[in-house]
């Protein structure tokens, strides 16, 4: 793996909001190199996963388990960042599992690092809270488009939003992703 100062993620980073030598400096001292083969957990549901991971290659896929049925809540790609949201803010379990859908490159920090950086450093702080605000809208545009399009508009828009997403992930991924059967996925992309 490339160094930190030199990677993906933190290009992503920087695109989000300026952050400068020191900071880059004060995050690179918390991480250490990880990698997942495809199909590793990374996060598991009712467990206490102590970690965030800074992806730097490869595609995870989210997912609730409910009644034994994977349902598919979102995806992350290079420079996205995967962890417990009811960990780090609420200091429960997980509810969702992350697994690794391609073989994974990442940084890993450990929460209470993360934690601590969020409230002693003022861009990275910002940084959090802008990717939090972005994620918000893209999981309200996400519901409100499952609940009123019909299904070739909803697989159109995902399309056009997560290309790469889109020729990387499973039909069952995506279907399920989108609230569909996999047949009827398949018939949408045959037209």
């Amino acid at each position: 793996m490339i160094a930190f100062s030199q990677s993906r993620f933190l290009e992503m980073m920087r695109r989000v909001v300026p952050v400068d030598e020191a900071t880059v400096s004060l995050l690179a001292g918390q991480l250490e190199e990880c990698r997942f083969r495809k199909k590793e957990m990374i996060l598991r549901g009712d467990a206490f996963c102590r970690y965030a991971w800074f992806i730097e290659k490869g595609l995870i896929r989210h997912f609730w388990l409910e009644d034994g049925k994977e349902i598919v809540t979102s995806f992350t790609i290079e420079g996205g960042l995967v962890f417990s949201m009811d960990e780090l803010y609420y200091g429960l379990p997980s509810q969702e599992y992350a697994q690794a859908a391609e073989p994974v490159e990442a940084w890993r920090i450990a929460l209470p690092a993360l934690e601590n950086l969020f409230c002693n450093n003022l861009q990275l702080c910002n940084w959090g809270r802008v990717i939090h605000q972005n994620e918000y809208r893209r999981l309200h545009r996400s519901h409100k488009e499952r609940l009123t399009l019909p299904a070739e508009s909803r697989y159109k828009m995902f399309r056009e939003q997560f290309p790469e997403i889109s020729s990387r992930a499973s039909l069952g991924d995506i279907a399920s992703y989108l609230g569909m059967d996999p047949a009827t996925l398949s018939r949408i992309r045959a037209l």
